[in-house]
């Protein structure tokens, strides 16, 4: 996958997205948004914000920085932080794969459904560190290769299709465990039949 087949996947996606995807992925979002230990003035960043559905559930009292690279998508979420006047939510056309924030810049990230849609997971995982306070408490939520061997077969099928399907079906979790730069508290499984899973941690500084 690169950058065009993800925003052409994403230009399809953005005039349904909110009806297909928004019930089926909200529970992961709400999972999401409770786990945090949010402090009033939090500085928080959402990656891969979308058409925005989670905007409305932060806390009044803390800061969001909402991210996204489809500006189908990012336009719906304007419109919702418009519509429900989120004065407090600030959205950005982005790569998150180079972040434009400085180092330690917030004290919360959640990034749901990102990991597996970008081309360099890896190289948004060292931005999200880059940019981490010390301390920082990060939440991913995100689809992950199954141990059951039919579907693992079945994922790795799919990957050859991945750049029209707009996401990497064949995704392990421990590769980005092992990456993340974090103090892992919580892994479990959300959303309908537990076909995805939220990762809670707090960032770590590298010796």
């Amino acid at each position: 996958m690169n950058n065009e087949t993800i925003l052409n996947a994403y230009k399809r996606y953005a005039p349904v997205y909110d009806w297909v995807f928004g019930k089926i992925f909200h529970p992961g979002r709400q999972a999401a948004l409770d786990a945090m230990n949010w402090q009033t003035g939090d500085q928080v960043l959402e990656v891969g914000v979308g058409t925005g559905l989670s905007l409305p559930d932060y806390p009044a009292d803390v800061t969001v920085t909402g991210i996204d690279l489809s500006k189908p998508m990012l336009d719906k979420a304007r419109k919702r932080v418009k519509d429900d006047a989120l004065s407090n939510v600030t959205l950005h056309c982005m790569d998150a794969q180079k972040l434009d924030f400085p180092d330690q810049t917030f004290d919360k990230i959640i990034v749901l459904y990102v990991l597996s849609v970008v081309p360099d997971p890896y190289q948004v995982l060292a931005e999200i560190r880059r940019v981490c306070k010390p301390g920082a408490e990060v939440i991913f939520v995100n689809h992950f290769s199954k141990e059951n061997p039919l579907i693992r077969r079945i994922e790795a099928g799919l990957a050859r299709y991945a750049s029209g399907l707009g996401f990497q079906p064949d995704f392990p979790l421990q590769p980005v465990l092992d990456n993340v730069g974090l103090e892992v508290q919580e892994v479990r499984a959300v959303n309908m039949l537990g076909y995805w899973t939220m990762v809670h941690g707090r960032h770590v500084e590298q010796p």
